[in-house]
């Protein structure tokens, strides 16, 4: 977009049913602090930039189902996050609040629901 500038922010919205909650859950997995937080909205800031996740107030909440499934909700994002040691990384998330899903289509990733029941995916570092 030609109006950004240098030092601009970008991210995604995520919709939750209690924002503050599965933004702290989401520091905690990637050590980012909290950038901004109000009733209904709280936002989190990588350390190393201008990229943000802002978690919004969903109400009526329904959680995505994972794998798809025809006529639920239906994951319509999801993140991914690449680790150096796969099984570490399941067991910090897992510590934090997260869900090992059932269905793992990979064998260098591991999908995961946050405790909102978005998925999320952790991808080994073969690299």
């Amino acid at each position: 977009m030609r109006s950004r500038t240098t030092g601009m922010w970008w991210g995604a919205a995520i919709e939750a049913p209690d924002p503050g909650a599965l933004a702290r859950f989401y520091a905690q997995l990637l050590d980012w602090p909290i950038g901004h937080e109000e009733p209904g909205t709280t936002v989190l800031a990588a350390p190393e930039g201008s990229v943000f996740v802002v978690f919004q107030q969903a109400d009526d909440y329904r959680p995505p189902v994972w794998p798809p499934v025809a006529g639920e909700q239906r994951p319509m994002v999801h993140l991914d996050f690449q680790v150096g040691d796969l099984d570490s990384a399941v067991e910090d998330a897992v510590a934090l609040g997260a869900m090992l899903a059932d269905h793992q289509p990979q064998p260098d990733v591991r999908v995961l629901l946050d405790p909102a029941g978005h998925p999320f995916c952790l991808v080994r570092d073969d690299g």
